[in-house]
């Protein structure tokens, strides 16, 4: 799945991966060796609690809405610690670190989500 911030008009991520299920999303990146790309998808919009156990290295997170507008973001998440977003959200992306900063995408960005590219 293709990850792009139409606003930056960038492509953040081309090879993401789709987690709907709550087994999917609590394992995530635990005990992988290789950064991955993920979505986390949730059914309706909430405060998303994240935790980074059993992960090995620091990733950057977007949250956004259920429009796919960025609405908070973590920057560098550090190894084994926890992070609960600031608003309401409907999707948590897990991305690279240094995607954030590299792609300069902000609070208020759209982020358009595509499958098949």
């Amino acid at each position: 799945m293709l990850i792009r911030n139409i606003t930056k008009n960038r492509i953040i991520a081309g090879d993401a991966r789709l987690c709907e299920n709550i087994l999917l999303k609590f394992v995530g990146l635990m005990f992988t060796k290789k950064q991955k790309t993920l979505i986390l998808a949730f059914n309706k919009e909430k405060i998303i609690s994240l935790h980074m156990l059993f992960v090995f290295y620091p990733i950057d997170v977007l949250f956004l809405d259920k429009n796919k507008v960025v609405v908070d973001k973590n920057d560098n998440f550090k190894p084994f610690t926890f992070y609960k977003s600031k608003r309401k959200a409907k999707y948590a992306v897990e991305l690279v670190n240094g995607a954030i900063k590299k792609t300069k995408t902000g609070i208020g960005d759209k982020i358009k989500l595509q499958a098949g590219f």
